[in-house]
């Protein structure tokens, strides 16, 4: 079992808070296809890139949290994100590790391939060896990029989530425009019929006024 080195006590030196970076726009971006995951060793400790692709600052923390649950053994296990918002949202943190020495070159690494809507998580397990700030600087940054050559990066689209909410009688005809327009949806059946739709913002207007004039207004969404 991996055990926590001495040398690596949790610290809170080398945060850097949440930054909120102006020019979000409704422009096609970069992020990573799938999760991902990298792993190497240097000098004896132990690195794992974690990636994955969020659409939300509380998707992005969410991710953070369950990694450091998973490896909770770990010496340090060192977060940085970029998240579109209005604006922008980007974050790292050192956990511990010398300050400038790991968030913010995961964090580089990000902005260095101009990925959004992105998160990851370099575990480390301190092996004995001191690697001095450029060593760690190194090994960060590799992890990071070794583990979206694992994810893979495609071109997206802005999306945004709608929420309907209809009665029965008009959840086929919702339904069917959905499904016409092939965007993803999740329906759930209760009292009424509500829809979770993640759509392109380009074309959300559309699909309201689409929806609304189908269902003569009945429809609420938000």
């Amino acid at each position: 079992m991996k055990v926590r080195d001495g040398a690596g006590t949790r610290r809170e030196t080398g945060l850097t808070r949440a930054r909120e970076v102006p020019g979000v726009t409704d422009e096609r971006y970069l992020t990573v296809s799938d999760p991902g995951q990298a792993q190497f060793t240097i000098s004896g400790s132990e690195f794992i890139g974690h990636v994955r692709p969020v659409e939300t600052v509380v998707a992005a923390e969410s991710f953070v949290e369950a990694i450091r649950a998973e490896y909770d053994d770990a010496t340090h296990n060192v977060p940085a994100y970029r998240v579109r918002a209005d604006p922008l949202r980007e974050y790292a943190n050192d956990d511990g590790e010398p300050s400038g020495s790991a968030g913010k070159p995961a964090l580089n690494v990000l902005q260095g391939q101009d990925l959004e809507n992105v998160a990851v998580v370099v575990t480390r397990y301190f092996g004995g060896t001191e690697l001095g700030v450029g060593g760690l600087v190194r090994a960060y940054s590799r992890a990071v990029k070794d583990a979206i050559d694992v994810a893979g990066v495609r071109e997206e689209r802005p999306h945004e989530r709608l929420h309907i909410e209809v009665a029965y009688d008009d959840s086929g005809t919702v339904r069917g425009i959905l499904e016409s327009e092939s965007v993803e949806f999740d329906a759930d059946y209760g009292e009424d019929v509500q829809f979770s739709v993640r759509v392109p913002t380009a074309t959300s207007d559309e699909l309201r006024e689409r929806i609304a004039s189908a269902t003569s207004g009945r429809a609420a969404i938000e």
